[in-house]
């Protein structure tokens, strides 16, 4: 069983005292693999509160001091080694069949207009066998058509903006693919967090976060990476909501400039 060391570290500088929403914590679905409480830890050391937003996600609450304050996490995960799950034989649900906590990711949301995309998305994709099949049609799609590159980054770029501009980062992917798949009436969620590279050849990229979807299919929730579209070993998830709107990884509520930036997903040698 491969053990993982994973954590972050973010270093802002403030022009005043400016409150901020952190969410950097393992989701609760992890932390039992967690070999050591991933606590958010701050320099210099500053009050923190935490709760649970409406989807579930951990978030912490602090008030950031004017100056220089770093935060972040550190821990180690135990990960069973394995790639995502595969399951060809999950089935799509009839709109009328699904669960009611469902129901709201197949709505628009800020990111995914899903409106703008329909017509779109059903001449692309209603020849695709449903279920499985269409979902890895879609993946297929988007890998294909949007160009990745860092400095096509912009935080405001919409589904229906990546898919006529065919660039952007991997919010970018999952945006579009979700808005796709909600489109054709599969329910699909935003994901952030760790991708390692254990299983992949090197040369590695730097380490940075992730984003990727899930989708309901056969009862239960897939994980789907049109980013990199395959199945990937020590998929670590942080958060999950409508959309990156929903589950950014830090809210600041007032100027800021980000001065730092680490993240590390490395496998622990035996």
């Amino acid at each position: 069983m491969p053990r993982i060391h994973l954590g972050c570290q973010l270093t802002y500088d403030f022009p005043q005292p400016t409150a901020m929403i952190v969410m950097l914590n393992v989701h609760y679905s992890r932390v039992a693999q967690l070999e050591r409480p991933d606590h958010l830890i701050t320099h210099p050391a500053v009050p923190i509160t935490s709760y649970r937003d409406s989807f579930g996600n951990w978030c912490s609450r602090l008030l950031a001091p004017a100056g220089r304050l770093v935060l972040g996490t550190d821990s180690v995960i135990r990960d069973d080694g394995l790639p995502d799950p595969v399951d060809y034989s999950a089935m799509q649900h009839a709109v009328q069949d699904l669960p009611a906590d469902t129901l709201l990711y197949l709505l628009p949301s800020r990111y995914c207009e899903t409106d703008n995309l329909s017509a779109e998305a059903w001449r692309l994709f209603a020849g695709a066998p449903l279920g499985w099949g269409r979902v890895q049609a879609i993946c297929d799609f988007v890998h294909a058509h949007i160009r990745f590159g860092y400095e096509h980054s912009r935080p405001t770029r919409t589904a229906s903006e990546a898919y006529a501009e065919r660039r952007g980062v991997c919010r970018d992917y999952a945006h579009l693919a979700v808005a796709f798949c909600r489109a054709m009436n599969i329910p699909a969620r935003y994901c952030t967090g760790y991708i390692s590279d254990i299983g992949q050849p090197p040369p590695y990229a730097e380490m940075d976060f992730a984003a990727w979807m899930e989708v309901y299919l056969g009862g239960r929730w897939h994980v789907f990476d049109p980013r990199n579209n395959q199945r990937r070993i020590g998929r670590i998830l942080i958060a999950t909501g409508r959309d990156a709107a929903d589950v950014p990884l830090t809210h600041t509520f007032g100027a800021n400039t980000l001065a730092g930036f680490k993240v590390w997903t490395d496998a622990v040698p035996e």
